[in-house]
């Protein structure tokens, strides 16, 4: 699964298959009460679905954690208020994990939303992505950059701005952090 955590400094074109793993959709702002009790969640029922899986003879280790965000207001994300963006936080699970064991372990987990963790697939297809490096915050620049590269290769967004998250989500230095942006595209009509 190399090829999904790595991307070009540049815009590019790229192509992705369907994407399988453990997903909680929510809204609010990125670190709030509401994103940091669905993550939560999200860990307590996949750190539960690494040990089936170990007890199972297919031990694995957790990917880099992704997200997609959209908002659901004809405004730019960047106009709307983070308390109104939508989000679905996602765990990619290698094709060795049977979804039997993602039942044990959403059963087993010690957190109260662990409920709302679902099995999820989904496909992107044709994407623009880029890296990112440094904080959050400084974003728009490099999507700006993924936007002028799709229109001069004549496409247009097609699905949700899709995050992974290389660095580690308590990295404290924010010119240490690195985030793939990936947008799913299609050609212009």
């Amino acid at each position: 699964m190399k090829n999904l955590y790595s991307a070009a400094d540049e815009p590019e074109l790229v192509e992705f298959g369907p994407a399988r793993g453990l997903g909680v959709v929510g809204q609010g702002e990125p670190g709030g009460a509401a994103y940091g009790t669905c993550v939560g969640a999200l860990y307590a029922v996949a750190g539960g679905l690494c040990g089936v899986a170990a007890r199972n003879g297919r031990a694995f280790d957790l990917p880099p954690l992704e997200g997609r965000w959209w908002v659901e207001d004809e405004r730019s994300p960047f106009d709307v208020p983070r308390e109104e963006w939508h989000w679905q936080m996602f765990l990619r699970l290698p094709d060795t994990v049977e979804d039997a064991w993602y039942d044990e372990a959403r059963e087993a987990a010690p957190h109260p939303a662990a409920a709302r963790v679902q099995l999820v697939t989904y496909t992107e297809g044709r994407c623009v992505q880029v890296l990112h490096r440094g904080p959050y915050a400084d974003e728009p620049r490099t999507l700006a950059r993924m936007d002028a590269s799709m229109r001069e290769t004549g496409m247009v967004p097609n699905g949700l701005h899709h995050e992974v998250y290389l660095s580690d989500l308590q990295e404290t230095d924010p010119a240490k952090m690195r985030t793939i942006l990936r947008m799913p595209v299609r050609p212009a009509v």
